[in-house]
């Protein structure tokens, strides 16, 4: 089985984040930039499947060279190979196009990503890659088990669960319980120097999103705390500040 992790480069949850250019692009300045952990439950899955000799797993990336190191983890935790597109991933439409034009020649079985990156929590990628590539698409789920020559994934729904039986090859967004994130070992570590990472340069590809402004949430108000015996007091409060009653 041939799989195919897409993988991101996001900024560590602690970071303070901070603009520039007019409030037009993120301060990188400083930050910690991890692999993305919902890719990285993705990877951790592929790598599962892949055990004892059934498979090979190839990470792709689209981004800078600063983006190498997080490569590397990726290969550490158990990837055999990995790609990164050599530019700026201007937005998701732009990423899932460089990865279809990467993919489509490459005859993948599975392709995986996480259900979303924590910076942009878009949740656009997957979808886009199997319209691109004409495979079927499912996002956001929580259980995958091969069965043959298709997939079994299960999801989250209102009031229950999902399972559908999708034929390979074929796209899925992971989410948690689809896999426990691997540690990168000691061995792991020292090989991930080794393994081939090949880098190519991007196609040309239309970015259909401009980013005029960002800004970040408005700080946290005073906090009023009641007693538990005080309920005309909240209802007050509510109905004359709050304004939600």
């Amino acid at each position: 089985m041939k799989l195919l992790v897409c993988i991101s480069n996001v900024p560590d949850t602690t970071t303070k984040v901070t603009f520039t250019d007019n409030n037009t692009q993120f301060n990188t300045a400083g930050v910690q930039f991890i692999l993305n952990p919902y890719d990285e439950i993705a990877l951790s899955k592929a790598i599962e499947l892949t055990e004892g000799g059934k498979g090979t797993v190839t990470v792709i990336h689209v981004g800078e060279a600063s983006s190498e190191p997080t490569i590397r983890k990726a290969l550490a935790i158990g990837a055999d190979d990995a790609v990164r597109i050599n530019t700026y991933p201007h937005d998701a439409f732009f990423v899932a196009s460089q990865i279809a034009d990467y993919a489509r020649d490459k005859n993948f079985d599975l392709i995986l990503t996480g259900r979303e990156s924590i910076d942009y929590n878009n949740a656009l990628v997957a979808g886009m890659l199997g319209e691109l590539l004409s495979l079927p698409s499912v996002s956001i789920i929580k259980k995958l088990k091969i069965d043959g020559t298709a997939i079994e994934v299960e999801r989250e729904i209102e009031g229950g669960k999902e399972i559908i039986t999708v034929d390979l090859p074929a796209v899925a967004g992971c989410s948690e319980g689809v896999a426990e994130a691997k540690i990168p070992n000691m061995r792991g570590i020292m090989s991930a120097r080794t393994k081939p990472l090949e880098i190519i340069e991007a196609t040309a590809s239309e970015k259909l999103t401009h980013v005029v402004e960002y800004t970040n949430p408005a700080p946290r108000g005073a906090v009023t705390l009641l007693s538990a015996g005080e309920t005309e007091k909240l209802v007050e409060l509510l109905h004359t500040e709050a304004k939600v009653i």
